[in-house]
């Protein structure tokens, strides 16, 4: 007797070879418009479903989770971050959960270290010269000076995966390596990367020039950089966010970058619900702040090895495996 292969829903397009290999496998249902799926109709392309391949563009609370059909013992994030998913509910409903934590961390570095040159280099101000009327006054001693970024103090607020690696980056371009973080690292951990360990963020932000923040979102971690902390920092210093919108007071931000106390701030994930913070539009049209469109991850070979990442939790899970990457309630991590 042959088993009907398990019936898959993915709420985002993924890249085609991805898409291919999960036909092959599975009884699988795309969204080829791309379109992200609201409430209502996730649940109910989820019925009759044994997985669910969400991404952080679906929400996915603990209303949801109790409208998914009993058959749905898996859901398959696409992506590092899960902040989207209820992970206390799902696990109370006997929903494993799952994420993609490792193949992007390279990619992300990159990223970093891009936004980490933005500000100090005035790369995006610089970029749009040219494009206004198609010729620059040329080059003089004084005109575009950037500051810059060798001898400087870049303060890492978690130095896990990706901390790590923007940090091995960070001090090949002559940076001076500070981290915070619940736990310190190993003295070979430290010796390596030459980064020197501070138990308080507090004391951590005074002394450095660029913080770069690489931690997830929890209770603890929310608006990590609060108003007062954004004020304690250096004059003249640099906010970089490639981690969570929800570890910044953005509107405090915005006032320390306008009040000239912050240089700038170069931020790839920002909270944009009701749209983005007109604030902060406002100093990237100023060239104080830059924007990027949660770009972190978005190389064609990181979002395939996501992709491959997912399906070897599907299909370890249906195996009657623990899959690799399972995702378990903060409490119990």
């Amino acid at each position: 007797m042959t088993h009907a292969p398990p019936k898959v829903i993915v709420t985002r397009r993924l890249p085609a070879p991805i898409q291919e290999r999960m036909a092959a496998l599975f009884d699988a249902e795309f969204n080829e418009t791309d379109t992200p799926l609201g409430t209502e109709t996730l649940v109910a392309r989820a019925q009759n479903a044994d997985v669910l391949v969400s991404s952080i563009t679906d929400r996915i609370d603990a209303q949801v989770i109790a409208a998914l059909p009993a058959s749905l013992k898996l859901i398959a994030q696409f992506g590092n971050g899960f902040d989207n998913i209820d992970i206390e509910a799902a696990h109370a409903a006997g929903i494993t959960v799952t994420n993609t934590p490792s193949v992007l961390t390279e990619d992300t570095a990159d990223m970093a270290m891009a936004l980490i040159l933005a500000i100090p280099r005035r790369l995006a101000e610089g970029a749009q010269v040219i494009l206004k009327d198609g010729t620059w006054p040329g080059w003089a001693p004084t005109w575009m000076l950037g500051q810059r970024i060798g001898g400087k103090a870049l303060g890492i607020v978690g130095l896990g995966r990706i901390g790590t690696a923007v940090a091995r980056r960070a001090r090949a371009f002559g940076l001076e390596i500070h981290y915070c973080g619940r736990t310190r690292k190993p003295p070979q951990v430290e010796d390596a990367l030459g980064a020197r360990y501070w138990a308080s963020v507090d004391e951590m932000l005074t002394h450095v020039d660029i913080v770069s923040l690489h931690t997830p979102h929890t209770r603890e971690t929310y608006n990590i950089l609060s108003a007062e902390r954004l004020r304690r920092m250096k004059k003249g210093a640099v906010v970089v966010n490639i981690a969570r919108p929800e570890l910044v007071d953005e509107a405090a931000l915005a006032e320390c970058v306008a009040s000239g106390h912050l240089l700038g701030a170069a931020l790839d994930v920002f909270e944009h619900k009701k749209g983005v913070n007109p604030k902060l539009l406002a100093l990237a049209r100023e060239n104080k702040v830059v924007l990027t469109p949660h770009m972190g991850s978005a190389t064609l070979e990181g979002r395939i090895e996501m992709g491959e990442t997912v399906i070897v939790n599907i299909r370890t899970f249906l195996d009657g495996h623990t899959p690799p990457h399972r995702v378990l309630p903060e409490g119990r991590r």
